[in-house]
């Protein structure tokens, strides 16, 4: 890169914490209460489905249901993840990750991207506390539109001239790479990646990066 970077942009699963157990639990309870108790819902599962959007985390969770029903069990899934996040105390954060994310922001603004529902970004902020630290978020919920196009809308509101996104599966990349933005990698997080500008074995390992000169 030719430019010092300017912004941070954060992917949440895989990137920032895991949050897996805790939603096939809440997950697995909203599924059989809809009729469909021979589908499995696992941690493991979740880590190779997390990062797509809502829309087609149903359509290869429950093949079987049609569109609507697919509709109606995830609004039901959300419900109730949300419910168990909120009661769990939710120390399910990957090392470092409170104190690098305080540290970048006093280097360059901090922003989330996710393909998640609408107020899973804001229950992450409100069980770390780091809502201060943040500058925007945006997510699949809150637009109906995929992580590129979130990206963008991200950096075209706030004026990003040299941003980079931080995820950790091949649909980050994707989704960078279609925004235009460099893509560093979590090669600690849920999954892999055919290509990268850069890359982390571990979250705190962001600071050394965007205070150095790396280039694409």
């Amino acid at each position: 890169m030719d430019k010092k970077t300017d912004s941070v942009i954060l992917d949440v699963d895989g990137t920032l914490w895991d949050s897996t157990g805790i939603v096939a639990g809440a997950w697995r309870r909203a599924v059989r209460e809809c009729g469909y108790t021979d589908v499995t819902v696992t941690a493991d599962q979740l880590k190779g489905l997390f990062g797509l959007t809502m829309d087609r985390i149903a359509a290869r969770l429950i093949p079987q249901a049609s569109r609507e029903d697919q509709g109606r069990i995830m609004d039901l899934c959300c419900d109730y993840e949300q419910k168990a996040l909120e009661e769990d105390e939710c120390r399910i954060c990957y090392p470092g990750v409170a104190e690098t994310i305080q540290k970048l922001s006093g280097m360059a603004r901090v922003f989330i991207v996710s393909n998640c529902q609408s107020g899973y970004i804001e229950l992450f902020l409100e069980k770390t506390g780091l809502g201060p630290y943040i500058t925007d978020i945006e997510c699949y919920g809150n637009t109906g539109k995929g992580k590129a196009d979130n990206i963008r809308l991200v950096v075209e509101r706030n004026g990003l001239k040299a941003p980079v996104y931080v995820g950790d599966t091949q649909g980050d990349c994707d989704a960078a790479t279609q925004a235009g933005v460099p893509f560093v990698f979590a090669e600690y997080g849920f999954g892999q990646a055919d290509y990268w500008d850069a890359k982390v074995g571990a979250f705190s390992e962001l600071t050394d990066l965007i205070a150095g000169s790396w280039r694409s």
